[in-house]
């Protein structure tokens, strides 16, 4: 499922609505609507850094005309959801030896270790 992404902007915490971009054969900087992966060089802003966006002298930026919005949840997002549950709740599913600490007879439970000190 996809999680909520933040601006990339120091110190701002606002979720994500746009990606920048930067042509720099073109010196220009290119704002669009959010990406749909996160691409190493690329940047994810919220609005009011999206819309607030400056370049240096001899630089054009290239904006998205309309608004920014928050990306709905797709039916990948949801049908990937509905999998991990459905995984989840499997009764067949084997617990995985790395999953030391959980009971083999309630899977996901938590069991009680004898202290040795008590010997």
């Amino acid at each position: 499922m996809r999680s909520v992404r933040r601006c990339s902007r120091a110190g701002c915490a606002n979720p994500a609505v746009a990606t920048l971009t930067y042509a720099y054969a073109d010196s220009t900087a290119v704002v669009g609507p959010l990406a749909t992966y996160v691409e190493p060089h690329s940047y994810d802003l919220c609005e009011r850094h999206a819309l607030r966006l400056t370049v240096p002298k001899g630089w054009e930026v290239v904006r998205h005309e309309g608004e920014f919005a928050l990306p709905e949840p797709s039916a990948d997002d949801l049908t990937a959801l509905a999998e991990a549950v459905r995984e989840a709740g499997r009764s067949d599913r084997q617990v995985e030896s790395s999953d030391w600490w959980a009971s083999s007879s309630r899977r996901g439970h938590l069991r009680a270790l004898p202290d040795p000190h008590d010997e």
